[in-house]
């Protein structure tokens, strides 16, 4: 029950509580019925008990026919008895006594007798009323009889009519229950619906509301002030990180020119060295993470400026590995590039070269052994290959090694910002690609660019998957 649509489940409610309602006046019916016809039936044996009463005291005996005594004499009887029980004689079609021998002697004594039961003759069960003929104690006693089938085929159709009307009436009010319950979940409905469109992006957009100032109105209002709330959280956080992308170049850039200037003097020993490689390359790092968060601001706006021009794939390869080529040296690594000659493509020079560089950083950092950076024609597009020789993605992280700031538990060991894949994938959208995790024995990251990206890039059909492959560790 509780796994049901909350529609179906109001709809049972309301079911239930027909039966119930139909059942209770259903009962009520029959008690009451049952009651009216019983005192009806009460009343005409009482009448006729006192009609035949008078008919033994003036004849001194009952008259074997008398068309007064007996409305139908198949269904009802009329006998005489003496306090002792025994029969003086009858009309209809009993053919016993129709009292015991006590309960003629209680009767004759002044006791009315009123009692349903099964007498002689007659094929169903009656109802029996006796009194004594007159009002001196111990004399004769007279039973009057009625059978009980009409009665009881009156009382049978009722309960056949309530079973049957019920249960129509039962479809028919969970139907139109039904209805009720999705009219009024239409405007819940209507603001899913439109909750499902709402972006952080582009005009902020509301739940429409219902005009009654109801439970859904309210809610409605509450959702409403909630987005709001959200959408302004959002802002804040998106202007901080452009602010502290912006705030961060310069300095970063100055403190860089000052550590390549005392490099060149030579003046320094080896430890010094040494410390100033390493403050090199973590400047490196922090302008690499400036970058960053000025494409994933600009990424939460919505847009991303691309400066379109024709690129030679080669040359972009090769600008990535000549980047890195002294960080993999120092780590004994190698980078391989293997690109076709005269595979062009269309695409931001710098973004491209951000998303490559940011692979390879990653394969640096997380991965082992030596580099290949590929690049083949595929699908009207170019796909570019970085793979390296380490354990792959953790079990798990799938597609979600793209979102800001998710690490493995092996990456949170090391440096790293947990940006990078962020960025590839805000790249690929931003020109019409596709990133996705691969298969392989290293980890694989798949992101396909067009040759020619489309105008409108958000507009444009998606790439086929597994198109721009990308293995990192």
């Amino acid at each position: 029950m509780s796994r049901l649509p909350i529609r179906l489940k109001l709809t049972a409610a309301f079911a239930t509580a027909m039966v119930l309602v139909l059942a209770a006046v259903g009962a009520f019916a029959y008690v009451k019925l049952k009651e009216n016809l019983d005192d009806a039936i009460n009343s005409a044996l009482r009448a006729r008990a006192d009609a035949v009463a008078a008919l033994v005291r003036d004849a001194g005996r009952l008259p074997p026919r008398d068309a007064a005594a007996l409305d139908e004499p198949e269904e009802s009887f009329a006998q005489a008895l003496t306090r002792n029980g025994r029969p003086l004689g009858a009309l209809g079609d009993i053919t016993g006594p129709s009292l015991t021998r006590a309960e003629a002697r209680r009767v004759s004594s002044g006791t009315v007798l009123l009692s349903d039961r099964q007498v002689p003759g007659i094929g169903e069960e009656v109802r029996v009323v006796a009194r004594r003929v007159g009002p001196g104690r111990g004399g004769d006693v007279i039973a009057v009889g009625q059978a009980l089938g009409d009665r009881n085929e009156t009382l049978s159709a009722l309960v056949g009519a309530f079973a049957v009307g019920g249960a129509v009436g039962v479809v028919v009010a969970s139907l139109l229950g039904y209805g009720l319950a999705t009219a009024g979940f239409r405007p819940v409905e209507a603001m899913r619906r439109r909750a499902a469109r709402v972006s952080m992006h582009g005009a902020a957009e509301q739940l429409p509301v219902p005009a009654a100032h109801d439970e859904i109105r309210r809610l409605g209002d509450t959702l409403n002030d909630m987005l709001a709330r959200l959408r302004r959280s959002f802002e804040r956080e998106r202007q901080f990180v452009a602010d502290a992308g912006h705030e961060l170049r310069t300095p970063i850039a100055v403190i860089k020119t000052e550590l390549e200037g005392a490099l060149r003097t030579g003046d320094y020993g080896p430890e010094v060295a040494g410390a100033l490689l390493a403050a090199v390359e973590e400047a490196d790092h922090l302008a690499q993470l400036a970058e960053d968060l000025l494409l994933l601001a600009r990424a939460a706006e919505g847009h991303i400026e691309l400066r379109l021009e024709h690129l030679d794939a080669a040359q972009v390869a090769e600008g990535v590995r000549t980047r890195f080529t002294d960080r993999a040296a120092q780590r004994g690594r190698a980078i391989r590039v293997d690109v076709p000659a005269a595979l062009g493509v269309e695409a931001d020079t710098m973004r491209l070269r951000q998303a490559l560089g940011n692979l390879v950083d990653n394969a640096l950092r997380h991965g082992q052994g030596d580099i290949d950076v590929r690049a083949r024609a595929q699908d009207g597009g170019v796909a570019f290959e970085v793979a390296d020789e380490g354990e792959g993605f953790e079990a798990g992280l799938g597609d979600r090694a793209f979102e800001r700031f998710v690490r493995g538990d092996r990456a949170r060991t090391r440096s790293g910002t947990g940006l990078g894949l962020a960025i590839v994938r805000a790249v690929a959208d931003a020109h019409g690609g596709r990133a996705t995790v691969g298969e392989g024995p290293g980890a694989t990251v798949r992101l396909w660019l067009p040759a020619r990206p489309p105008t409108d890039h958000r507009d444009a059909a998606g790439p086929p998957s597994g198109a721009f492959q990308v293995r990192l560790s």
